[in-house]
């Protein structure tokens, strides 16, 4: 059905995917379900997708579409405690970094944390974002004005405090 292609493609988004989906949503059991679900039905449309011009770009829409809905069935809010992982940490001298940054975004409201992951670490662009999201560009780009300035008050905070 999909092929060596597809065995590629899996092979090269699937550990990116799930590691940013964890950090969107605070469970990396969600994460991974959501990973696993987008994938699937990469490998079932694998004709279309492939041709796509950035098929990881429909990935993180297909994924984060199956929680919201998965969500809605469920009728409640989700745990948005994030679960670090030392394997996901940067193994070089960043790590401190990397985990004052990944604190700040656990402090965001939920819309807000998974803007900024969309956007700036799975690197999609605004309209895949917005697809994502389910709602505008303008309201990503407001969302992410917002979370950007609550971010910098975070960090800076905790920066004073080291001091």
């Amino acid at each position: 059905m999909g092929g060596r292609a597809f065995d590629e493609f899996f092979g090269a988004h699937h550990d990116d995917l799930a590691r940013t989906l964890t950090v969107a949503l605070g469970d990396r059991a969600a994460a991974e379900e959501a990973a696993q679900e987008a994938l699937t039905r990469a490998l079932r449309r694998w004709r279309h997708v492939r041709r796509l011009d950035r098929p990881e770009a429909w990935l993180y829409v297909v994924a984060m579409n199956h929680v919201r809905d998965r969500w809605r069935r469920e009728r409640r809010e989700p745990d948005w405690e994030l679960e670090l992982e030392t394997t996901t940490l940067d193994p070089s001298g960043g790590v401190a970094t990397a985990v004052s940054v990944r604190d700040a975004i656990t402090t965001l409201p939920a819309r807000q944390r998974e803007a900024v992951v969309l956007r700036y670490l799975a690197d999609l662009p605004l309209a895949d974002v917005a697809d994502a999201m389910g709602c505008a560009v303008g309201t990503v780009k407001a969302t992410l004005h917002h979370a950007l300035r609550a971010l910098r008050v975070e960090l800076e905070e905790d920066e004073d405090a080291d001091r």
